[in-house]
């Protein structure tokens, strides 16, 4: 007889899997991309300025996003003085927590052999490592939201269990202040509210209960106010105009606002299932022409968990495609209830499949192991692939070019600010115009400016110009008050920014 693990074994084991997987080249790699730089900046301004409440760039008021994550990587370089590595540690740790939920979750509704396969299909879809092993508020936003999925699962479908009720109403409190749609969870309450009402089968019916349901909407109001309410209060007692507007801005414009009218990453209705599932749900897309006919059953079944769960995931899928500003990412939330779907027809699809191809069966094993190790082989391989971020080569050349004077910046990027070895000054991050670098090297002789080459002649003789070098947006090139063309007009000074990073606060 085949001796099986211990529930709590095979979790650390699956555990461990996901610290290996996601964790691979831990600190060999550096921010790349935007948001990472973005992210990483804000936590170390936070650090070296002490707002935690409202945060900064480059000195300007960020109000994109709430704090949450920033306040995880800064601690995490607190606590591990390594920037390069405290950026990664919110996704590692979601990986590990995300697929312990996932595991225990199928457990609970089915089988050990069912928690099994579905945190395996959690870990092997590419979306996971995609995201898992970046720097962006994605990485931890899936840890609140399946939370907030794995307590409301507990409750409405093995419940009665109203404290994992409240956990998950917490959760999404959390979540909504580390990014606004971390209340997706409560989606799931509507094809519950079906379910019960239709009496299906693997569903927990609690009626009477009002006062218990609306506790668990005060308790995500009191997990939200965590932040909002110190906020609130910071406001009222020593705010001015930049900080009411930043309340406005994060309150309204990048919550509601934005996903009303987009004015980024604009995309038609159907981008995700074009452009996302396909690729970004290997491999268990591929099994998709087996499930959903086998979904079809058990929901003619009345099987109420498959009902949940599926129903959340359709929802959450909607709920971003209405909008018109789209991103791969966005439904990643619901990937852990799509497993959690399919893993108990997992069995029965392999079976089918051995059974007409003998072969597949013995292969089948070094498939699955083949594909993990590839990923974790490519953890030790990116890093190198990558390669030094250029604006970090770009800012080194700039402080050198300059002796260390001050830098004035043109259509610049979170790179340039993250990476900076001197004093730089800025008029706002949409607002940082070559016409108005020119007019500052006029009134500040001594500072130079870094300008991308496609904007550098209307105001700069290129002859005067020494190129820095190239990143994926532009070639750059730094100029000095002499390099002036007298071809732009000044005008009203505008408002600046001046920043520096502090010697601890070095990347």
């Amino acid at each position: 007889m085949r001796r099986t693990l211990s529930p709590r074994v095979e979790c650390l084991a699956l555990m461990l899997l996901a610290l290996l997987l996601v964790g691979a080249g831990l600190g060999l790699r550096e921010a790349q991309n935007v948001d990472e730089e973005r992210f990483l900046g804000v936590a170390l301004e936070m650090l070296q300025n002490g707002s935690w409440l409202i945060p900064h760039r480059a000195a300007e008021i960020y109000g994109d996003k709430p704090p949450i994550f920033m306040w995880t990587v800064a601690f995490f370089t607190w606590l591990t003085g390594k920037p390069n590595i405290a950026l990664y540690i919110p996704g590692l740790f979601s990986a590990v927590t995300v697929t312990a939920m996932v595991y225990d979750l199928g457990r609970r509704l089915w089988s050990q052999r069912i928690g099994r396969n579905a945190a395996l299909l959690y870990l092997a879809t590419y979306q996971t490592y995609s995201i898992l092993r970046t720097g962006q508020i994605d990485s931890f936003l899936i840890l609140f939201t399946t939370l907030g999925l794995y307590g409301l699962a507990r409750h409405l479908l093995l419940g009665p269990a109203w404290r994992w009720f409240y956990v998950g109403c917490a959760a999404m409190g959390i979540g909504v202040i580390t990014k606004g749609v971390g209340f997706l969870p409560a989606l799931m309450l509507i094809p519950y509210a079906y379910a019960v009402r239709k009496d299906w089968s693997g569903v927990v019916a609690m009626p009477g209960q009002a006062r218990k349901w609306w506790l668990g909407l005060l308790v995500m109001l009191a997990a939200i106010a965590v932040w909002l309410l110190p906020l609130a209060l910071s406001i009222v007692l020593n705010g001015g105009a930049d900080e009411v507007a930043y309340a406005r801005e994060i309150l309204l414009r990048q919550t509601a606002g934005r996903y009303a009218n987009s004015w980024h990453h604009r995309e038609p209705f159907w981008y995700f299932f074009t452009n996302v599932i396909p690729q970004y749900w290997l491999p268990l897309v591929l099994a998709l022409p087996w499930l959903v006919p086998a979904w079809r059953r058990q929901l003619q079944k009345r099987d109420g968990r498959v009902l949940v769960l599926l129903g959340w995931v359709t929802l959450v899928v909607l709920f971003f495609c209405i909008s018109a500003g789209k991103r791969k990412l966005y439904i990643y939330p619901a990937l852990p209830g799509l497993v959690l779907a399919a893993a108990p027809l997992i069995p029965w699809l392999l079976q089918r499949w051995f059974k007409r191809r003998p072969r597949l069966r013995r292969a089948f094993p070094a498939l699955v192991a083949g594909w993990f190790v590839l990923w974790f082989a490519r953890g030790f391989i990116e890093p190198f692939a990558d390669g030094v971020n250029p604006d970090q080569a770009i800012m080194s050349q700039a402080a050198t070019m300059s002796h260390g004077a001050d830098l004035v910046l043109v259509n610049w990027e979170e790179g340039h600010w993250l990476f900076a070895r001197q004093p730089i000054v800025h008029f706002g991050m949409d607002n940082s115009t070559v016409e108005r670098a020119a007019q500052w090297l006029r009134e500040h002789p001594q500072a130079y400016a870094l300008v991308p080459d496609e904007v550098l002649t209307r105001c700069f003789k290129p002859e005067a110009a020494h190129e820095l070098g190239e990143n994926s947006r532009a070639q750059w090139s730094i100029v000095g008050a002499d390099a002036d063309n007298g071809q732009c007009q000044p005008g009203p000074s505008p408002r600046s920014y001046r920043f520096e990073w502090a010697p601890l606060a070095a990347k």
